[in-house]
């Protein structure tokens, strides 16, 4: 109940600032401060680039602390939001679970067992972990040899009944199915590594022994579950060109073009059709490492026994650790986990439609005004997505009075920050101005939308909350218009004479993203 106090609170908190400033320029609609209007027309100016003719912008900025507004342009308009979405899903994530919140991989086993072997079925049950790692399941197996099995007569059941077996977002485009970005979710996956795409495949090609070839193809984590289709070609000089493309509805990867002797290998992240199938196999490769042999065969699908004995269990990092790489990373699949375990936990219906109702009802009691908005998944992928500007800026005003907020503050992407867990989706960006090491946002990125919604704190000590929403643009980019309005806001001052620049000081150029994509969602990532 406590959330539905922040009107009254900002308005208190308005009045009181108001007090403390009496006698200092202030600035209002009718009659905005020289420093007011100095901003103003820097922002004018720069969303007056021909880049957005025809567009739609949305820009509101807002006094955190107050929530004075200090800039709006069109803040009432619905626009796609992109990845600026998870900001919804992660506040509410850390609220409805908690930042203690785990998820859990157990092993089990069914019937009886006496000398080492059980006459029953060995389950492996999913608690939707999107951090799982080869190495976690081979430390699963390990268990289930220490605790004595030695041979399972009965099948290696793959339980991922935590969640529904709805697999991809019902809005997603077809064509994002193969890339990782848009992998399946399930209960009971794998990640490739500890940028935790869960459900993908680092697929990587080496070149063969002499020109002619095939390239040598393997994959992270070693796994028998993919068909490669291996079509490419060593070729003994020139430049490596190899493409790696899984058919859609199966787990075959057409592996294409040449590499040259003695090249670099050349890799690629792709998903896979039916994670809990790929985690099964990881998990009873394992299993026969550790000398644990089932008869039977592997089975999808169905919920382990009540009564059924634990033989091994893993337990995740906490959810506020998980937040790092999350929101960082702008990963997809961490937010559509973290939806459907909402869903579970809190209705105990492990469904996007049951964890976006709660989510809405969170961001309802924070402030948002739902009525004025939707929101279709977790990650942002959807184009049916739409959230206002101000609604944005609300939910990030109200945030900051909540007992995760640091948490949450910290894990979003710092510009500039070069180290990728510190800087993340921003850390090639705002190098070398006012906007460096200040702004804490979301990005957010598909064809024709961009979105930066976060914090910046100008140059008199105020925290601004802002939302900028790009739509309906033509250009391959317009990330240096959001750029330049933050560092804008990061330059403001009230007490000096000193005005924001429109375009921002010369720095270091980002790596080139493919339009429509996030910088991470790049492999290698290009951030």
């Amino acid at each position: 109940m406590h959330r539905r106090l922040f009107p009254r609170t900002l308005a208190l908190l308005a009045l009181v600032a108001a007090a403390a400033t009496a006698g200092a320029p202030t600035a209002t609609a009718e009659s905005p401060t020289p420093a007011a209007t100095r901003l103003h027309a820097t922002i004018d100016a720069i969303l007056a680039d021909s880049r957005l003719a025809g567009a739609q912008a949305s820009v509101v900025v807002k006094d955190a602390a107050t929530g004075e507004t200090v800039y709006h342009r069109n803040g009432d308009r619905r626009l796609v939001p992109a990845s600026n979405t998870k900001l919804l899903t992660s506040a509410a994530a850390l609220e409805l679970l908690g930042p203690g919140h785990r998820f859990s991989t157990e092993v089990r086993t069914s019937g009886a067992r006496r000398a080492g072997l059980v006459s029953g079925n060995l389950y492996l049950r999913g608690g939707g972990d999107p951090t799982m790692l080869a190495a976690d399941y081979d430390a699963l197996a390990a268990q289930v040899a220490a605790a004595g099995v030695r041979v399972v007569t009965g099948n290696l059941v793959a339980d991922d009944t935590r969640y529904d077996d709805t697999r991809l977002g019902p809005d997603w485009t077809w064509d994002d199915e193969p890339y990782y970005y848009a992998a399946q979710v399930s209960a009971l996956t794998v990640a490739p590594d500890t940028d935790y795409d869960a459900g993908t495949v680092i697929v990587h090609a080496a070149p063969g022994a002499t020109a002619g070839a095939r390239p040598v193809v393997t994959t992270t984590p070693a796994t028998r579950y993919l068909k490669i289709d291996n079509r490419a070609e060593t070729v003994a000089g020139g430049e490596t060109s190899v493409s790696f493309e899984r058919a859609h509805g199966s787990n075959t990867v057409v592996v294409t073009g040449q590499i040259a002797l003695g090249a670099a290998s050349a890799s690629d992240w792709v998903s896979v059709w039916e994670p809990t199938g790929y985690a099964a196999d990881v998990f009873r490769s394992a299993l026969r490492r550790h000398g644990v042999r089932v008869l039977g065969r592997t089975v999808l699908g169905q919920a382990t026994p009540e009564g059924a004995a634990e033989v091994g269990r893993h337990r995740s990092m906490p959810l506020a650790e998980l937040m790092v790489p999350f929101l960082k990373l702008s990963n997809n699949g961490h937010a559509e986990v973290l939806t459907k375990e909402i869903g579970r936990v809190l209705s105990g219906s492990g469904t996007w439609s049951a964890g976006l109702a709660a989510i809405s009802e969170y961001v309802a009691d924070a402030g948002m005004d739902t009525g004025t908005l939707r929101q279709r998944d977790g990650s942002g992928l959807s184009r049916r997505n739409l959230v206002p500007a101000d609604e944005f800026v609300d939910l990030l005003t109200a945030v900051r009075a909540e007992p995760w907020f640091d948490t949450w503050y910290a894990a979003l992407p710092v510009a500039g920050e070069a180290d990728r867990f510190v800087g993340g989706t921003l850390r090639s960006r705002m190098r070398g101005t006012p906007a460096a090491g200040n702004v804490h946002a979301k990005t957010g990125s598909l064809t024709g939308v961009s979105g930066l919604s976060g914090y910046v704190t100008d140059a008199d000590g105020r925290v601004l909350a802002f939302s900028i929403l790009l739509n309906n643009y033509l250009a391959s980019s317009v990330k240096t218009l959001e750029d330049q309005i933050a560092i804008a806001l990061a330059s403001y001052t009230e007490k000096g004479v000193t005005s924001a620049r429109v375009a921002p000081p010369a720095a270091p150029d980002a790596p080139r993203v493919p339009e429509g994509l996030e910088c991470a969602w790049v492999k290698p990532n290009a951030c």
